[in-house]
C-alpha cells in the first residue's frame, strides 16, 4: 500500500461531467512562471482560459527565487557588455552538461532565446545592461549578467565556447527578485482576459474512455466542481514539500536539508499526469547545494573527502560540487584554504570548522589519513604553482598554492553545512509541452510545464542557475500556444 502522499488521484469519467459544467478552451493549473506564461500565451492566441491557483496569491515558488533566467545566443545584455555568444555555442553547452539531452528542446530553447528574452522584457521591465565578473551564487546588486553554470569548467569549456547566460532581474539580493516578474505577469494575464481563481486547486482529471483529457475537477475550501476543457496545462510545481514522494524518489532531500519551495510544491501536478498514463522522468535527481563561495577567493582552496583526497574541480558550479560531495563517504568533505587566501563569508552556508597550525594537526582534527592529506596538499600546491591541475583541470584563474599555515578548514559535510535542495524530475513532455506515455505517444488534451515537467533541468551536476525560470517561462509559453491551437 502506497503512502498517502504518493497516492495517484483517480480519473473521473467524461460521462460524469455535468452537462452544465463551465467550459473553457484551456485550463491552466498553477500560477507560477510556467502557468502564468502558458495562460497568457493561450489567451493571446484567442483561447478562453481559466487559471486555477491553490494559494491565495499568484507567484508560487517562482516568486521566491532570486530572479535568474538562463538566456543566451546574443541577448541585448550580452551584446551591451561585449560578451560574445551564439545559439550554437549555447546549444553545444547545454547538450554537453545534460544527463540525457533532448536535442529538439535544447535547439528550440537556444534558437528562440533572444526572442524569449525580448518577450520577457515586454512584460514591463528591463534586465540591466551590466556584467558581474565575480564568482558568486547570485549577483549582489542589480547587475544583469553573470556566469551561472559550468561554462568555464572542464571539460565543458572545451566542448562549447563559454559565455555568461545568467540574466538577473534588476532587484538586489538573492531572494524574491522574480516576484517583480510575477507581478507584471499577473497584470498581463488579467489584461488578456484570463479568468483567475485563487484558493482553488485541481483534484482530478476528467478523461474520455479513449484516454483523452477533457476536463478537470477542482476544490475551493468545501466547494467542489468540474470544468470542461479540451486542453489542460499542469504547471503546479515540484514535490519537495511532499515527504512521501521525497522518500520514494529523492530520499537525500528528506534529511539534514533546508527545502526550497512553497507550501504547494506537493507533487500533485505530477501525480495527476501519472493518473492518465504519462511517464515520469528524472524523478530521482534532486538539486542539492551548499555553496562554498562567495568570497570567490575560497575557490582557490582544495576540497578533500574523508580519505584525504580531492574528488572534484573546486571551480565547479556549486550544485555540481555538492552533488559530488553527496557521493563521498558519509557525504563528507572539507575545504582547505591557507592563511594567504582565506576570507570569511558574511553569511556562511559552509561554516568554519577550525584553524590548524600543521597538516598533522589538521589530519587529526578531521579524522583523515595524514599521509594521504599531506600527499594531496603537496601535489595540489606543486601543480598550482605552475597554473596547472592535471587531476581535475581546475581553471588557472582559480589555482593558487595553499602552502602558508595556518590553514582554515570549512565544513562541507552534509548535516553541518547548510544544504538546500529542491526536486527536478517530472512529467515527460514533447517540445510543445504535450504529456507523453512511456512509448512516446501523447496523452491527448494534457500538457505540463515548469517544475512538474521534465525539460532542460535534469540533475544537479549539470544544472545552471536560471534554468527553471528560463525553461518554465519558455516551455510554458509553448504549451499555452499549442493548447490554444488544439482547442
Amino acid at each position: 500500500m502506497s503512502a498517502k502522499g504518493t497516492a495517484v488521484p483517480h480519473v473521473l469519467a467524461a460521462d460524469d461531467l455535468p452537462s452544465d459544467a463551465p467550459a473553457y478552451d484551456v485550463v491552466v493549473v498553477g500560477f507560477g512562471i510556467a502557468g502564468g506564461c502558458a495562460a497568457l500565451e493561450a489567451a493571446r492566441a484567442g483561447a478562453s482560459v481559466l487559471l486555477l491557483e491553490k494559494a491565495a496569491v499568484h507567484g508560487g515558488t517562482s516568486s521566491m527565487s532570486g530572479g535568474h533566467f538562463y538566456l543566451g545566443g546574443g541577448t541585448a545584455v550580452q551584446r551591451a557588455t561585449e560578451q560574445e555568444d551564439s545559439a550554437e555555442a549555447m546549444y553545444d553547452y547545454l547538450v554537453a552538461v545534460s544527463k540525457d539531452p533532448e536535442p529538439d528542446k535544447i535547439r528550440a530553447y537556444c534558437d528562440d532565446s533572444v526572442a524569449h528574452f525580448e518577450w520577457l522584457e515586454s512584460l514591463g521591465f528591463e534586465f540591466e545592461r551590466s556584467f558581474y565578473p565575480e564568482k558568486a551564487v547570485i549577483q549582489p546588486g542589480t547587475q544583469g549578467l553573470m556566469f551561472t553554470g559550468n561554462e568555464k569548467v572542464w571539460p565543458f569549456r572545451e566542448q562549447a565556447r563559454p559565455a555568461p547566460r545568467g540574466h538577473k532581474v534588476p532587484v538586489p539580493g538573492d531572494t524574491e527578485g522574480a516576484r517583480m516578474v510575477m507581478d507584471l505577469l499577473r497584470e498581463r494575464v488579467e489584461e488578456a482576459g484570463v479568468t483567475v481563481r485563487y484558493e482553488t486547486g485541481a483534484t482530478n482529471l476528467v478523461a474520455s474512455t479513449g484516454g483523452e483529457v477533457v476536463g478537470v475537477a477542482w476544490r475551493s475550501f468545501e466547494e467542489t466542481g468540474c470544468v470542461a476543457s479540451p486542453a489542460v496545462v499542469l504547471a503546479a510545481g515540484g514535490f519537495v514539500m511532499n515527504p512521501d514522494m521525497v522518500a520514494e524518489h529523492t530520499p537525500a532531500l528528506g534529511s539534514k536539508l533546508f527545502t526550497l519551495g512553497s507550501t504547494y510544491d506537493d507533487g500533485l501536478g505530477i501525480r495527476l499526469g501519472r493518473s492518465v498514463g504519462a511517464e515520469l522522468k528524472h524523478m530521482d535527481e534532486p538539486f542539492i547545494t551548499a555553496p562554498v563561495y562567495p568570497p570567490s577567493v575560497l575557490v582557490t582552496g582544495l576540497l578533500v573527502n574523508q580519505e584525504g583526497r580531492r574528488f572534484v574541480a573546486e571551480d565547479s558550479y556549486h550544485s555540481r560540487t555538492s552533488q559530488f560531495v553527496m557521493e563521498q563517504t558519509g557525504s563528507a568533505a572539507y575545504l582547505i584554504v591557507d592563511s594567504e587566501h582565506v576570507e570569511y563569508p558574511a553569511m556562511p552556508l559552509v561554516p568554519l570548522l577550525d584553524g590548524y597550525e600543521s597538516v598533522a594537526e589538521m589530519a587529526l582534527g578531521l579524522g583523515v589519513p595524514e599521509a594521504a592529506l599531506q600527499e594531496t596538499l603537496d601535489r595540489y600546491n606543486e601543480h598550482a604553482a605552475h597554473g596547472e591541475d592535471p587531476d581535475f583541470h581546475k581553471a588557472a584563474e582559480w589555482l593558487a598554492p595553499q602552502s602558508i599555515g595556518p590553514w582554515a578548514v570549512f565544513d562541507v559535510r552534509l548535516g553541518h553545512a547548510l544544504y538546500a535542495g529542491f526536486t527536478l524530475g517530472g512529467i515527460r513532455v514533447s517540445v510543445d509541452g504535450e504529456a507523453q506515455r512511456p512509448d512516446g505517444s501523447v496523452v491527448t488534451g494534457l500538457y505540463a510545464a515548469g517544475a512538474c515537467a521534465s525539460n532542460l533541468a535534469q540533475d544537479g551536476k549539470g544544472y545552471c542557475s536560471g534554468t527553471q525560470l528560463g525553461e518554465g517561462s519558455y516551455f510554458g509559453r509553448r504549451a499555452g500556444r499549442h493548447a490554444a491551437r488544439v482547442s
